[in-house]
């Protein structure tokens, strides 16, 4: 099924239209299972980048190191994923909380380079896999089309195990 078939193919619910338009570009069994541990690990290493991008001191100074890109980023997304679903926001926030706290700890425990330096190198390895499994599935990546297909792959992830688990979102 084409992108322009799914787009055409509308749903009662944005979030399952999103879905359906992210899996046209994801449908080779190779390509699913290299998006199942590649885009997780992607989503977790923007956050690593993130948190290691500084802030201004004064920032800083008045509220702590939890203020910075990668909560902000957080925060925005957590409200673009309830628009959406309020059951997949919760999922992401449980996804992307201990990833912020492994980070927080990292930092304060002295070792805050080493959370640019892992997170850009599973970053670049992670996309190197990803463009393989689009080249295997001979489709194109979806953000290409949309850049929102970015916060829609972690979603397409979550949507995938919650089905498996009998959860509805």
């Amino acid at each position: 099924m084409s992108t322009a078939e799914v787009s055409t193919a509308k749903s009662d619910r944005k979030i399952d239209w999103w879905l359906d338009q992210y899996g046209v570009c994801h449908q080779n069994s190779t390509n699913k299972l290299i998006h199942y541990v590649c885009v997780p690990a992607i989503a977790a290493c923007v956050l690593g980048l993130c948190w290691a991008i500084p802030m201004p001191s004064a920032l800083s100074e008045r509220f702590g190191p939890w203020l910075n890109v990668a909560t902000i980023v957080t925060l925005l997304s957590i409200i673009f994923y309830l628009r959406l679903s309020i059951v997949l926001a919760i999922g992401m926030l449980l996804f992307t909380l201990p990833i912020l706290g492994l980070c927080y700890w990292a930092t304060t425990s002295g070792n805050a380079s080493l959370v640019w330096q892992v997170s850009l190198t599973v970053f670049v390895i992670a996309w190197i896999f990803q463009f393989i499994g689009h080249k295997i599935e001979g489709a194109k990546p979806a953000f290409f089309d949309d850049l929102k297909f970015l916060l829609i792959g972690p979603l397409w992830i979550l949507a995938h195990l919650l089905r498996k688990l009998g959860i509805k979102y």
